[in-house]
């Protein structure tokens, strides 16, 4: 007996947790979450994932989603990085509710930590940054309080007020937390909440000389936002007591609504042959290994978005990696099969001859030159087809040829008969090389009765080959990427040695293409297949007459997985 019941998705623990939450008007029915970036360099892949959540599961369950820049370090934000999240959060198809900044909450946020010290909950600290690590102790260690801790709060208040108008020098005092310093969680030590530190700030200018940290500002600025369920990656775990110990010391509700917000961890995504950490991203860019944050090899979004990679790809990498509660490690061909899979149904096809080797056909005039109508997608009829020019002088792929052809090889070879796609079957005579005894020309007959590709006879051809006719070829930069770190884990390096050094040097290759003449007014950002190559995209460096095509990801090349197996 067969059901006719619609399959359900099973929920994730995310999910659960919220349809809970709903079932139980704990919220009074919302739904609202927030992605809070911190505008200090560009977002990667990692942040793609936990975009496609927090926007994501506001949408499932009809919620909404702020978009909240955490720009309490003035030292390391810029607006450039805002500029640049913004334009990320929209590519990948996401909208936020409400646009927010952390610093739009700084008087808040002051006016909450002088509530703290007039509660015995905070005092000011006179430790250096040594000493107060001193103090904490470690995780075998006890820690000691500080020989500031007991100063009265009016004593606190006055310090906190003189350190907010600007009386005391950078890392002269500190706020902290009074929690208690020998907590097994090193986090609850009397955590910092306010540093002095005299930078210019990107929205606020230098209306601040103290700065809130982010474990203090976070929470707060949850609750101020009103947010329901606060979605963060793992190693918030740790700090969930201290996130929830700040919202709760305000027992009277004179600044946060109740409920208040629940803070969830995920396993944050890391990826294979890839670095995900924003520090060393931007030594790879200011030490010029990279052209910039939106280098084609980059695991940042919009390097990703250069390299020819679309949004639906990433929202299907970041769905297929699915939430979890325990740390994990993608492979990064999980990602190309994404885009293999949404440029296989949407990319048109075109030719395109990366490493040219010339083929003349020496018994074919000029007068017989023809065009070959193609389709532009082999399964897509609605995409329409293209005349492409076809004569007696071309351009084939240098691969497509050995002068020795080993078993199942059915490309061109001396003596060799292969169809040249969608146009006539030709046959190698001759081969013609260079003083250093490269080969440089091919020179072949066709069979004109086989225009269109097929034997009149009906004799099988198994070899087809893409081709460029040589007069209409577009001239072209290709870029070919390879892993920027061809270890699976960059960061597993022996001790002592810099993870610099597992770099691949050879990431990059620039070779000189012809292509059809139908990709000379491609625009940047098109994609298309170039066919039995890979698939390409146009980059931004490209000018009028001169292309520049990046390598998005390659096709499975069948023949090198049989010259592999040996």
């Amino acid at each position: 007996m067969t059901s006719d019941a619609p399959e359900t998705k099973s929920l994730n623990f995310i999910e659960e947790i919220m349809e809970a939450d709903l079932a139980s008007g704990k919220h009074g029915g919302r739904i609202q979450t927030r992605f809070p970036p911190e505008p200090n360099g560009y977002l990667h892949i990692g942040h793609a994932k936990a975009i496609c959540i927090d926007f994501g599961m506001a949408a499932r369950f009809g919620g909404k989603c702020n978009l909240r820049m955490d720009d309490t370090n003035p030292c390391t934000e810029d607006v450039e990085y805002v500029d640049s999240i913004q334009e990320d959060v929209r590519w990948l198809g996401f909208d936020w509710a409400g646009e927010y900044y952390a610093s739009d909450y700084f008087p808040l946020l002051y006016d909450y930590a002088e509530y703290l010290i007039q509660q015995g909950k905070a005092y000011v600290c006179d430790l250096n940054e040594a000493e107060i690590r001193e103090y904490r102790g470690n995780f075998h260690t006890p820690g000691r309080p500080s020989p500031y801790r007991d100063r009265s709060a009016s004593e606190n208040l006055d310090l906190f007020r003189r350190m907010r108008a600007g009386e005391f020098p950078d890392g002269s005092r500190v706020l902290r937390a009074k929690i208690d310093v020998q907590h097994p969680n090193m986090n609850l030590r009397d955590p910092l909440m306010y540093r002095i530190r005299r930078a210019h700030h990107h929205r606020t200018g230098d209306a601040w000389c103290i700065y809130p940290m982010y474990d203090y500002a976070h929470g707060v600025s949850d609750a101020l936002e009103t947010i329901t369920h606060s979605i963060c990656t793992l190693e918030f775990e740790d700090h969930r007591p201290l996130y929830d110990w700040f919202l709760e010391q305000d027992v009277d509700a004179r600044f946060f609504q109740r409920p208040l917000p629940r803070q969830i961890e995920f396993a944050r995504l890391n990826l294979t042959h890839t670095v995900m950490s924003k520090r060393r991203l931007l030594q790879l860019v200011q030490e010029g290994i990279v052209a910039g944050w939106d280098d084609p090899r980059m695991p940042t979004i919009c390097g990703l978005r250069r390299r020819g990679y679309t949004p639906e790809a990433i929202r299907s990498f970041a769905e297929r990696v699915g939430v979890a509660k325990r740390d994990m490690v993608a492979e990064v061909g999980l990602l190309e099969s994404c885009i293999r899979e949404d440029l296989e149904a949407n990319a048109l096809r075109r030719m395109a001859v990366i490493r040219p080797l010339k083929l003349t056909i020496t018994n074919m005039a000029e007068a017989e030159a023809f065009e070959v109508e193609l389709a532009n997608h082999p399964d897509r009829p609605e995409l329409g087809t293209r005349k492409v020019p076809f004569s007696n002088t071309l351009w084939i792929e240098q691969d497509d040829f050995r002068e020795e052809a080993p078993k199942k090889w059915f490309r061109l070879a001396p003596g060799a008969e292969v169809r040249l796609r969608g146009a006539a079957l030709v046959r190698c005579e001759e081969v013609v090389k260079d003083a250093a005894g490269n080969v440089v020309e091919l020179r072949c007959t066709w069979d004109p009765a086989s225009k269109g590709g097929n034997a009149p006879d009906g004799r099988k051809v198994k070899g087809t080959l893409h081709w460029v006719n040589a007069a209409t070829a577009v001239e072209a930069e290709v870029r070919l990427y390879e892993p920027l770190f061809p270890a699976e884990d960059p960061m597993d390096v022996p001790e002592g040695q810099d993870w610099h050094q597992g770099i691949n040097p050879g990431s990059l290759e620039r070779v000189k293409a012809k292509l059809e003449p139908s990709l000379a007014g491609a625009e940047v950002g098109q994609r298309f297949q170039f066919e039995r190559m890979g698939y390409f995209a146009v980059d931004p460096d490209s000018r009028p007459g001169a292309p520049v095509f990046n390598r998005t990801v390659s096709l499975k090349d069948s023949w090198a997985k049989i010259e592999a197996k040996g």
